[in-house]
């Protein structure tokens, strides 16, 4: 089926509005008995009529639940009124059983008999093949997102959608929660020469934009074959929501994001895997304990100074498990957030980079200046550098921010 792109668009705004207003019986409730509804709450409501006559596949991972904790392939695979013959599982897989940097490879199914295939560290053509013989007419993708933009499922969602269009399959997203709500666009914006698969295209650091609006971005402004695209958004989703407004059952979208407020600072302090010091992997709170051998309470006392809004930072101490100075009792910080409402997660990031560079001696970026990777762009490393204060460092990607947040606009569906 070929459309053009803004055919493709209305389409996408179509299959919404196309959708029964019935509440689904697994619909979660938030605060005040609001009802919140997933994509996938959405269309099993409407008896998956979206699917109806159509061989579908899906891409997802643990998160993809039901408000009463069952997997929608389960749910799927047991209701005859869709036609569910296979799985594409993404980084850390389907079931969910590799860590960073891994995945389940080809297998079947132990509880659905379903085959599954491997998407992880695939795009273009090749991954195109692999919906192709998977015999699918339709992909469907129902994955949580964490909301920064090196998140790497969100490029998965990319990936699947450029592959898609290759293969000539219908590509429907089914809407979840930006955990850290959707208010707004923070941070610097990627530039085209650091594209990775922690970032492909220029998005903010944190896009503030749910999974749908993503695919509706993706597809009107960067994808060369656009997809032929639905979007099954959510009902009682509020962009000032944060995960725990929305009566969802929250389950780990990978190893170290394993509370919601993992992810309200992970788009800041994640900055720190571009460093030698720990950014609390192998702990209990991955991401929120930072740190290094040889820093002491300095770290603490200087980011503290900054007064930065909704935040305060304890002197700390941890011996991770795994990854950095696995096993060594090492010194930093931990990242207490007092009032989310007003934290800057990617502000507090870069504040974290200036004092740490200022306060503890042995403070290095990666070699392999990953940290241009992870920002999109050079300015925060050689600011920080340089000397520049945290102003000085979110003042350099003002107006590329500025346009990016235009163009996001455009795709906003709350």
């Amino acid at each position: 089926m070929s459309l053009s792109r803004r055919g493709l668009l209305a389409a996408g705004g179509g299959a919404v509005g196309a959708l029964a207003a019935t509440a689904a019986p697994a619909a979660a409730h938030g605060e005040r008995g609001r009802a919140v509804r997933t994509g996938f709450d959405r269309l099993a409501a409407d008896g998956y009529a979206a699917l109806s006559g159509e061989r579908v596949g899906v891409v997802t991972n643990p998160t993809g639940i039901t408000g009463d904790v069952r997997h929608i392939v389960d749910v799927m695979h047991a209701d005859d009124r869709v036609d569910l013959i296979a799985v594409f599982g993404p980084e850390h897989g389907f079931r969910g059983t590799a860590q960073a940097g891994g995945s389940e490879g080809r297998y079947d199914d132990p509880a659905t008999g379903l085959p599954v295939y491997d998407t992880y560290l695939k795009s273009g053509q090749p991954l195109a093949d692999v919906f192709t013989a998977s015999g699918v007419d339709t992909v469907v993708f129902d994955i949580q997102d964490a909301g920064a933009r090196f998140y790497t499922y969100i490029w998965t969602l990319f990936d699947c959608m450029q592959a898609a269009a290759l293969a000539g399959k219908r590509f429907v997203v089914l809407d979840r929660p930006n955990p850290v709500t959707g208010r707004a666009a923070l941070g610097p914006v990627l530039d085209k020469r650091f594209a990775t698969f922690v970032g492909r295209e220029p998005i903010a650091q944190a896009h503030g934009m749910t999974v749908a609006e993503l695919a509706l971005l993706f597809n009107g402004e960067f994808l060369t074959q656009p997809a032929d695209l639905s979007v099954v958004t959510m009902k009682g989703w509020r962009r000032s929501d944060f995960f725990d407004e929305t009566g969802l059952p929250w389950v780990p979208p990978s190893p170290n994001m394993p509370t919601p407020e993992t992810a309200l600072v992970y788009s800041g302090t994640c900055l720190f895997e571009g460093t030698n010091l720990s950014e609390g992997r192998g702990t209990t709170r991955p991401f929120e304990l930072l740190g290094a051998e040889g820093v002491d309470r300095h770290w603490a006392e200087a980011a503290n100074a900054l007064d930065m809004p909704g935040v305060r930072f304890r002197e700390a101490y941890f011996a991770p498990t795994f990854s950095k100075f696995q096993g060594k009792t090492v010194g930093g910080v931990q990242v207490h957030v007092h009032d989310r409402g007003s934290f800057d997660p990617v502000r507090t990031g870069i504040g974290l980079l200036v004092t740490a560079k200022r306060s503890w001696s042995g403070f290095a970026w990666r070699p392999d200046n990953w940290i241009d990777k992870l920002t999109g762009t050079t300015s925060v490393r050689t600011l920080i550098d340089a000397g520049a204060d945290t102003d000085e460092v979110v003042g350099a990607w003002a107006a590329d921010l500025a346009a990016f947040r235009a163009v996001r606009r455009r795709y906003l569906r709350y």
